[in-house]
């Protein structure tokens, strides 16, 4: 009896102990919660034209499918939808990749963030103005990496269809899409997917005219 006794209660600790641990890589894995502004008519330049049609219509369309991924949990969402809507992808590469150590990489991004980094990169769109779709994807570091703030500013975008889709932890991709609206003034930027959960991809799509 006494010896069931502590094998139950070291159970008991075990599952404790790694309850505790999910939930510190959890709280640890986002950055710091930040409240998402509210995009108003002074917050954008007078000859912005940023739309936010509802749906799009991808027949006859030219798409490009370019995501950002440091886990690779981006990444595996950029290819179901490449392999949903089809066209081209690419991945957006820095030059100096960032740490693959948790904390090395948030210090990195939040020093990035704080000083408005635009970081080189090593990827390049040669035709990006035969594109007529543009999904951008990318992890939510406090809001879009600067990365993606380098790889948006590098192109002429103004007429374009403009997707977002991130995976995070804890955020959504509200936190990003005032970066997305100001990054793309002039172009069509459509309802984004925090895509955290496979199954909303598609009807996601669906409802964007894009499947």
């Amino acid at each position: 009896m006494k010896k069931f006794f502590i094998l139950a209660l070291s159970s008991l600790m075990i599952f404790s102990l790694t309850a505790c641990g999910n939930s510190n890589m959890a709280n640890s894995a986002s950055p710091p919660k930040q409240t998402a502004a509210t995009v108003t008519d002074k917050d954008t330049a007078p000859n912005a034209k940023t739309t936010e049609d509802k749906t799009a219509n991808s027949k006859g369309k030219k798409i490009l499918v370019t995501y950002f991924s440091h886990s690779g949990n981006t990444k595996r969402v950029a290819e179901q939808i490449h392999n949903l809507v089809g066209g081209d992808m690419i991945e957006i590469k820095t030059v100096v990749p960032y740490p693959t150590d948790y904390n090395e990489c948030v210090e990195v991004a939040k020093k990035e963030k704080e000083t408005n980094a635009r970081p080189k990169l090593s990827t390049k769109v040669d035709n990006m103005a035969g594109y007529d779709v543009i999904f951008v994807g990318y992890p939510i570091w406090w809001t879009a990496p600067m990365p993606i703030y380098t790889f948006l500013e590098s192109y002429d975008l103004s007429g374009k269809t403009v997707i977002p889709f991130c995976t995070s932890y804890s955020g959504d991709i509200a936190k990003s899409m005032d970066a997305i609206k100001s990054l793309c003034p002039n172009a069509n930027i459509l309802e984004g997917l925090t895509a955290n959960d496979a199954s909303k991809i598609e009807p996601w799509l669906s409802r964007i005219g894009m499947r």
